[in-house]
């Protein structure tokens, strides 16, 4: 690993379903990810970067709207204008949907152990002519 680990959370929102029973699409993993990998590229580049592509995208488990995830990267290759990075989402925390009657539907679990929702290869570049060394994070120019 190169640097740090960069992490994200958000909760998914009622808005955020896309399917029957409330359920998140895949997509906004992936969107959350190209936030991750922005923040790593200016960490490394000192630059925002440009997203080349994922060369791998699982999903392992679903996502609904209420769920806390939790999303991180890190830095597995760097290249002259390139960072190849490695994805994960996590899901920390999840409504109580169902487990008794008389809960409210605010009813909300904290997870004993985050359940892996997904993870993925992904692509970045910073051009030479952008990239910014001498803003970005020491702790991740030793590569």
């Amino acid at each position: 690993m190169v640097g740090e680990k960069v992490v994200l959370r958000t909760r998914m929102s009622a808005g955020d379903a896309h399917y029957a029973g409330e359920l998140v699409e895949g997509a906004h993993i992936v969107t959350a990810w190209g936030d991750v990998g922005t923040e790593l590229a200016i960490r490394l580049f000192g630059d925002e970067s440009l997203f080349l592509g994922y060369s791998e995208v699982r999903y392992t488990a679903p996502v609904y709207s209420g769920d806390f995830m939790e999303y991180s990267g890190w830095i597995e290759k760097v290249g002259n204008t390139s960072l190849t990075c490695h994805f994960e989402a996590h899901k920390v925390i999840e409504l109580a949907r169902g487990e008794k009657d008389g809960l409210a539907d605010s009813a909300a679990n904290v997870l004993p152990e985050p359940i892996l929702c997904a993870y993925g290869t992904g692509t970045l570049v910073v051009k030479k002519p952008y990239q910014r060394v001498e803003f970005a994070d020491p702790k991740f120019q030793n590569h």
